[in-house]
């Protein structure tokens, strides 16, 4: 059994990498079939010592197959797409429920309040429109004068970042690739631990560079330090 386990398990590893990150995200009721499945095959692969393992591996497989060639089809006509993800349902529009809607994804208004009160919102007076997806969850459009203000609506500043936060020390080693990817050097972040007062990388536990290319340090014996707002 622990044999079966520890190939199964890196067989699993394998094709979840091979049907890569749509498939483990769940993004329609095809693709959480297809999960459910494939892990169910595998459970009784690992637990079931009286299931052939070679029929286990060759229906692991074959579901790996059969959901890359219906993912590339479903990427290539349009019908198909419909047929296997579904289209997504309008369930309020211009601010009205729309019943025949509701109907249609076989909800009534209580689990409809419930899936608003879900996203924060109490009140159907608030929305605008409201779209069941093809993963069973809701997504929301706040009529004008319920949404939040944005920096535009306030004047502030909107001026992009810098940089996307990223990790640049680990555990007191530095983490050269996403240095490279920032397009900075190890003399620059030697430099910003330098004016943390910090002597070596190696007391640094966790350091990320932030957006506006300030970082952030966290020390082996929990002393956080942050470095202000100042892009020097």
């Amino acid at each position: 059994m622990v044999i079966r386990s520890v190939i199964t398990f890196m067989v699993i590893l394998v094709l979840a990498r091979i049907i890569g990150k749509k498939q483990l995200s769940q993004l329609t009721f095809f693709h959480y079939i297809t999960g459910i499945t494939i892990g169910s095959i595998a459970g009784e692969m690992t637990t079931q010592l009286k299931t052939p393992f070679f029929d286990g591996i060759v229906a692991l497989l074959c579901w790996t197959v059969l959901t890359l060639l219906m993912s590339f089809i479903s990427i290539k006509s349009t019908k198909i797409r419909v047929i296997v993800d579904d289209r997504p349902t309008i369930l309020i529009q211009d601010g009205v429920i729309n019943q025949h809607g509701l109907k249609k994804a076989r909800l009534h208004v209580d689990e409809l309040a419930m899936l608003l009160r879900e996203q924060g919102v109490f009140s159907f007076e608030e929305v605008q429109y409201a779209v069941f997806e093809t993963n069973g969850e809701l997504s929301i459009m706040k009529k004008s004068q319920y949404s939040p203000a944005t920096k535009k609506d306030v004047s502030a500043n909107v001026s992009q970042p810098t940089y996307f936060p990223t990790e640049v020390i680990s555990d007191g080693k530095i983490v050269k690739k996403n240095l490279d990817e920032l397009n900075l050097t190890e003399e620059w972040l030697l430099n910003k631990l330098k004016k943390k007062k910090i002597k070596k990388v190696e007391d640094v536990f966790f350091a990320q560079v932030l957006e506006d290319g300030s970082l952030y340090v966290s020390l082996f014996n929990n002393k956080n330090n942050k470095e202000g707002l100042s892009k020097n």
